[in-house]
């Protein structure tokens, strides 16, 4: 797939041309983003097309059992929101192309949204990722640990026992996570605790300029102290 340029400055009758509906909106976003084929937003991984789902796909290098799947838009500003990417495209060129800036009230009148709320929200995320290239990570002092759920092997039917030592013997699901201290909570599900594992986790939830990372003193964490700001808790030392 062939890079586009980046779009620069355009009048209005430029920007209909070049954008005239929401699937080529899609295609650009796409190109733009992958310009050597689509890959996964987790880890990286090249990733394959849903058959008769088209912006779509599935990756099983991060999830073997289960596959990742995620759209065009996954880990950008338009995810998790209900505008098409037409209407972001368009705010994006007000905002950028007016002399001395618009306003969320501006912004509601000209594109005709009913909320304030909304185009509020939407030109507050379009500054913040003009400057930040992880605004969707967490910063600050973040927490990372991981647990296995699930019930304990002699609880379970004989049969449904596979006999392997260790906290997976039962079927346990391995869920590692990262917190922001007073803040959000980054949850996933993993296949198994090896230092890969992990710490791909942590560089996909953390955002490089956080303040602190902690964790405890496994040695499957050692090594974030190359990307982050990184301590450690000996669970080992109690409270008086």
């Amino acid at each position: 797939m062939r890079r586009p340029k980046a779009v620069h400055q355009m009048t209005v009758a430029q920007f209909e041309k070049a954008f005239p509906d929401e699937e080529a909106c899609k295609a650009y976003l796409v190109a733009r983003r992958w310009p050597n084929g689509v890959k996964c937003p987790r880890c990286g991984a090249t990733a394959s097309e849903l058959k008769g789902n088209p912006f779509h796909w599935q990756c099983y290098n991060c999830a073997p059992a289960t596959s990742y799947r995620f759209s065009h838009i996954a880990g950008t500003i338009f995810e998790n929101t209900n505008k098409p990417l037409r209407d972001w495209y368009r705010v994006t060129h007000m905002m950028l192309v007016s002399k001395k800036g618009m306003s969320a009230l501006q912004i509601m009148r000209t594109m005709g949204f009913g909320s304030y709320k909304t185009a509020w929200y939407m030109c507050h995320r379009i500054r913040v990722a003009l400057v930040e290239n992880d605004m969707d990570k967490l910063g600050g002092i973040v927490e990372v640990d991981e647990t296995f759920v699930g019930g304990k092997a002699k609880n379970k039917h004989w049969k449904k026992r596979d006999g392997k030592p260790g906290p997976t013997a039962s079927g346990k699901a391995i869920v590692v996570g990262a917190v922001r201290r007073k803040g959000n909570v980054v949850a996933r599900l993993i296949q198994n605790v090896r230092s890969a594992t992990l710490q791909a986790v942590v560089k996909e939830a953390v955002a490089n300029k956080v303040s602190l990372l902690c964790t405890d003193q496994w040695v499957v964490y050692k090594g974030l102290d190359k990307d982050f700001p990184h301590a450690t808790v000996d669970h080992a030392k109690h409270l008086m």
